[in-house]
Formats: C-alpha cells, structure tokens, sequence
C-alpha cells in the first residue's frame, strides 16, 4: 500500500501550508487508489448476458460495447443476438440485460423475431423463474404510440414469465447515449450488490472506456461534397439525386452495405418563419444541446428540431425559454451507402430522394434530403461518420447466389453490391428486382444497371414501373411471376436482401418470398415460415428497411 508522503517541517511552507499540502496529496493518492480498484478487472464469476434484438445496428454495437465495459467490472459477460437465443439461456445465465430497438410501425427487429415467438407462444411458453433482467428500449417518439413497443413488449412478457427487473425498463429516443449510460452503470450497480432492486438512483463512475480515435458521431470528418446530379429525367414527379462525398485526407473506409451518418440543418425559410410565428428575437442567446449557447436563429438552424414547429399555431404566451425546452436536438441522418470504396477511391455515395410536399397548403421539405439536393453547395463541407451494418453482409463466400430486391432509392446498397462482386470478380450469380414508377424517366443507374447485364456481371434484371401500365405492378409482383427460378436460387444457398420501405414493401416482398416458397417449393404456410427462419438463422436473409 502506498504511503502518504509527508511535507517536511524544514520545508519551506507555514504550518498551515504544510497540513494543507498533507492533505490534498493524501487525497489525491487515495481518489488514485479507488480509481485503480474500480478500473481493475475482478475474478469474472458473475454471469452477465448482454442480449440485442438490431435492426439497423445501434442495439448491437451498444451489447458490445457494454459487455467489454462489464467484463471491466468483473462480470463474465458477453454480447449475443436474440436470433442466437432460447429462453434456457436466459435461465442458465441468470442475469440479464437486454437492448432493442423497434422497426416499421411497432415491429421486432428481424433479428428478435424467433425469440419473440419462443417467449410468445400461448399454452407454451418457458418460465424464466430465476432470472434478473432489465431492457433498454431504443425508439423514435416521431413514431408515436409505437414508440420503442418492441422493448415495451419484451419487458412486459420477460416479466409475465416470472423474470425479475433488476431496474425499470428505460425508454431512449434517437439520442440515446446519456440515458444508456445511465440504464448500464445502474444495472452494474444492481448486479454487483447482489440483491435486485426496482429502481436505482445513484450511478457509479463508469470503467473506463478507450477513447475512439479518428473520425466518428462524436467527431465527424468535415467531408466535400463532390456530386450531386439528377438521376430522374423529364417526366418525373420525383427528384432523386446522386450524391457523392470526398474522403480524401481523412483515413475513412467502410464496407458495402454500411450506412453514412450525415449532419444537416435545417432550412433558414422555416426557421425564420417557426422565430415570426413565435414574435421571438433571432439573436437572442439561447442554450446548446451540447452545452454552450448561441442565437436564437443559429441554434434552430444547426442544433434543434424544427420540422414539428413549422405551420403550429404558437402556444399563446410562451417564453423562449419554455420553448426552447420542448426542442429536440437534430439528429444526423443515416444514409445506406450506394458505391463500393474499391470501384470509387476515397469517395462515398448517396442515393437520396429530395422530400417536398403540401399540407393543407403548406409547403413541407425533407430535412436532411433538401440540404443535400438544394442548400449544401458544391466543394462546402460537412460532418459525416460511418455507421457500420453487420446485418447487411454481402456473403462470404464469393461463388453464393445474391438476389437484391430494391426499388426506389432502396437500389442504393445493391449499387454497392454489385461494384462489390465486380471489383472482386465474385463468381456468384447475382439478381436484381428493381421497380419505380416509370422506365422512361425513373429508371435509376440505368446506364449501369444495363452495361451489367450485357456483361453477364447481373444475371438477372426484373424491373417493375407500376404507373407505365393500368395495372399497378411491383417487384413482389415480379418475384411470384419468377417463382420456380427464385426458389432455385433459393436451394442453391442464395442470399436474400431487402432494401427500401418498411411499412408497406418490405412486408410485401416478405409476403411473396413465404408465397414463392409454397407455391414453387411446395410447403405448407407452418413450413415456408420455419424455411424463412432458417435463412434468417443463417444470415442468408437480410433487410435495410426505413
């Protein structure tokens, strides 16, 4: 043990200055002692299962960057995905702690749907006797009454099967890192001390964590932009852009399939307009999200929300600091990466459609999609980040069949996929379903699409323009018409991915690949649906839906 060293009496301090000097060095070596036995890995006997049901990745880096943090602490803790889980883990492990997020309107993500139906089953259902849980539920509150349901859900039965919470669930919107924080040190906490709890107040310091190095969400690279060109033609009631990045200078690489986290502001037209409404003073100083302070117009321009203000009726009377108190803090967006960094050398693109429309006659613009197709200029700069999406792999083994179901701007990962496969000469076959709404002025990456498939690099092409004829056709169309073929592909070990529209056409292409499994491969509805489950189990089956 060290020992306090003493400031000599022949020193030259005063009495006084000598006991002072005593002191804070004693103190300083004692707060050193504690740090080093918080931060000092214990004997790992404490079981401790970090559980992740991810859709789009947040919940799976998160389990795992919380199960090297417990491991810190001396818990045998690791990170697992609810796709690799049965309900005996949980009672063999004992505790606990589980991170969701909720997809679509109210949906588990993919990767939690075996487990929600083994926990679900009427009549049948495990017992979780036993086992210490919490859950951290990630959501958006734009979702309303679905906000963070998946955790909602997953809580409730966890508990309606005799498992005990450790600490009440807790609920994060998009800016979720405080509160986590908060929910895992809190759970440590009730772990360590043996005895399960309802609610903990007081949070222990954190271990340690390495500081992330380079560019990230917290450090964004300022990155050019370099493209931003139409991909519509005349004709078109849409307005998709094509853009491109830099990354020259910065390091940065990512992986097909990835997403790019973008930093926008919002229109100065509706800030302006939402500061009128308000009779509020532009430059009047108001608090940072992030600490610090700036005026009024640059915070709602770069720091806030504004897209729930636009076109309310001001609440009679409200102080700006009131107001400023209901603001959310404005979120970078997160973009599927549309090019393949070994066809397109420190470059990163984008396929983004432009957001604009009327609302009882008033005007609405995308955030994020209007500040990059109208108001970031050419050679401006701004904050990006990679945001990595495991999930959404293309196979490792290079001679697998890939079929990509894509319309609209969800062709943009499949773009990547293919420069991908092409630029490591992939032998695998690959198949694209692409749909919009007219050939003629909505067929996106034509020119490239087509010089693939005369090279033989796309095997296939299936294309759905739902307004180029009476009836509406679409890519789940397209798959029941190719049924035979598909579920070849199928039996060939293809890989399945999904990219686009969550509410609507995601569920239709999983509603035809159940149908193109039953009719082609002829099984039963109970048998199609164990099928699909399997490729899902086998990462064979993958989406990138919004």
């Amino acid at each position: 043990m060290n020992s306090v060293p003493v400031i000599p009496d022949n020193a030259p301090f005063s009495a006084e200055q000598r006991a002072w000097l005593n002191g804070f060095l004693a103190g300083v070596l004692n707060r050193g002692s504690a740090a080093a036995a918080v931060s000092s890995p214990q004997k790992a006997t404490t079981p401790l299962l970090i559980a992740f049901g991810s859709q789009s990745g947040n919940a799976e880096s998160l389990a795992k960057r919380l199960a090297r943090e417990a491991s810190g602490r001396g818990f045998a803790a690791r990170a697992a995905g609810l796709d690799s889980l049965q309900p005996a883990d949980l009672v063999k492990e004992q505790n606990v702690l589980l991170i969701t997020s909720t997809w679509g309107e109210g949906d588990m993500p993919d990767n939690a749907v075996s487990f929600w139906d083994s926990i679900n089953q009427n009549g049948s259902s495990p017992k979780l006797d036993g086992v210490q849980y919490s859950v951290l539920a990630l959501g958006d509150k734009n979702y309303g009454d679905t906000y963070c349901l998946a955790g909602r859900k997953l809580d409730l039965r966890l508990a309606e099967l005799g498992a005990k919470r450790i600490l009440d669930r807790v609920d994060c919107d998009v800016d979720f890192d405080d509160l986590a924080k908060t929910w895992s040190a809190n759970a440590f906490m009730a772990l360590s001390g043996g005895t399960a709890v309802t609610t903990v107040t007081a949070a222990p310091a954190p271990v340690a964590e390495p500081e992330e190095t380079g560019y990230t969400k917290k450090n964004p690279f300022p990155a050019k932009l370099i493209l931003n060109t139409s991909l519509n033609t005349r004709g078109s009631s849409k307005d998709t852009r094509h853009i491109g990045f830099s990354l020259a200078g910065s390091g940065l690489t990512y992986e097909v399939g990835d997403a790019l986290g973008v930093f926008v502001q919002n229109c100065t037209e509706v800030v302006d307009a939402v500061i009128a409404a308000h009779a509020f003073d532009p430059q009047a100083d108001v608090p940072l999200p992030d600490g610090g302070s700036a005026p009024l117009r640059e915070a709602l321009i770069r720091h806030y929300e504004v897209r729930s203000l636009f076109g309310k009726v001001p609440e009679p009377g409200i102080t700006l600091a009131a107001f400023m108190e209901k603001l959310r803090k404005l979120q970078p967006r997160l973009y599927s990466i549309a090019s393949s960094i070994k066809a397109h050398a420190d470059e990163v693109h984008l396929c983004i459609a432009a957001v604009r429309y009327n609302t009882d006659g008033v005007p609405h613009k995308g955030v994020a999609s209007t500040f990059l197709a109208d108001r970031l200029p050419l050679g401006e700069t701004t904050g990006i980040y990679f945001h990595a999406a495991n999930h959404f792999r293309l196979p490792a083994d290079l001679t697998k069949p890939v079929i990509m179901v894509g319309p609209g701007t969800g062709i943009a990962p499949f773009r990547a996929f293919l420069e991908e496969r092409e630029a490591t000469q992939a032998p695998g076959k690959n198949w694209l379903f692409f749909g919009d709404q007219k050939r003629a002025s909505d067929f996106l990456y034509h020119d490239q699409i087509i010089e693939w498939v005369q090279k033989g690099h796309l095997t296939r092409l299936d294309t759905a323009f739902s307004r180029d004829q009476v009836e509406k056709i679409y890519v789940q169309t397209r798959m029941l018409q190719a049924a035979a073929e598909l579920w070849q592909w199928l039996e060939e070990g293809a890989h399945f991915y999904v990219c686009g529209d969550a509410k609507r056409m995601a569920k239709d292409v999983d509603e035809a690949l159940h149908s193109v499994i039953q009719t082609a491969g002829g099984k039963s509805a109970d048998e199609a649906a164990a099928y699909v489950a399997q490729m899902k189990k086998e990462k064979r089956y993958a989406r990138d839906v919004y």
